[in-house]
């Protein structure tokens, strides 16, 4: 099987008179993994929509492995790349277990779940630590253990690229921490991860590559260090900041003076 490959040139993204991404231009290889940040309205997570199909660009090209996204079967595609979203709403009492084998659908076969399935539903669960509350109706759930069955529905798809949309917004620090530590070892193990997010030490500490969004335009995109500079987080967010680093090695970014 081929890696996974993203090619975006040109895209921009209108609403009405509003330009809310204006001539993108990124590639995205496996296996590494991507953290986008910027502020708000900075064009985020729509550009994490039109990766992941779920919205049309208004101009401008976005390939998988050279195959205009527009043209991939859903199921196809589903095999490569999961997607998490913010918030996932249900409304009908499934459990948490239920809604992890969901992950499953693009390999279905017949009616009836295999033993394949269910061993890819365990290991999700596993990795995500989820399995304490694993026949627990979904909707009876937390944000934060939402999130992570939201997630493992997505790694049991056994895909080769994860885009996620704010994956630790509802998390406790524990749970922010081993998510995102998870996410780099996915990457390290072979997957393209691409997460949108608003905290910036995370995405210093575990990402291989930042791309700094403001007003729809790509203002950074390399290593965390060089992306994450003082100046520039100054320019885009406002805010004074200054790297530190404990007498470990450990670098993390501290806000204000």
């Amino acid at each position: 099987m081929s890696a996974v490959r993203f090619e975006l040139s040109g895209i921009s993204m209108r609403y009405g008179a509003a330009e809310v991404l204006h001539q993108v231009n990124l590639s995205f290889d496996q296996p590494e993994m991507v953290a986008l940040t910027g502020p708000n309205g900075a064009g985020k997570s729509t550009l994490l929509g039109i990766m992941s199909g779920l919205r049309q660009a208004s101009s401008g090209r976005c390939l998988l492995n050279g195959t205009e996204l527009s043209r991939w079967n859903r199921r196809d595609f589903a095999t490569l790349v999961s997607v998490v979203p913010q918030s996932l709403k249900i409304d009908f009492p499934f459990t948490a277990e239920q809604v992890v084998l969901m992950g499953r659908t693009p390999y279905a076969g017949g009616l009836f779940e295999n033993e394949q399935d269910w061993t890819a539903v365990r290991r999700a669960m596993e990795l995500t630590d989820t399995l304490d509350f694993a026949q627990r109706d979904f909707r009876a759930l937390s944000g934060g253990e939402r999130q992570r069955v939201v997630l493992a529905s997505a790694l049991a798809q056994e895909p080769q690229a994860l885009l996620l949309d704010e994956p630790t917004t509802f998390l406790d620090l524990k749970h922010q921490l081993s998510i995102y530590s998870l996410l780099r070892d996915l990457s390290r193990a072979g997957l393209l991860v691409v997460a949108v997010t608003h905290d910036l030490n995370l995405a210093a500490s575990y990402s291989d590559r930042v791309i700094v969004l403001q007003r729809g335009r790509v203002v950074a995109d390399s290593e965390p260090c060089a992306a994450l500079t003082p100046e520039r987080i100054l320019a885009v967010f406002g805010v004074e900041t200054t790297w530190l680093r404990s007498p470990a090695g450990n670098s993390w970014i501290a806000y204000g003076h």
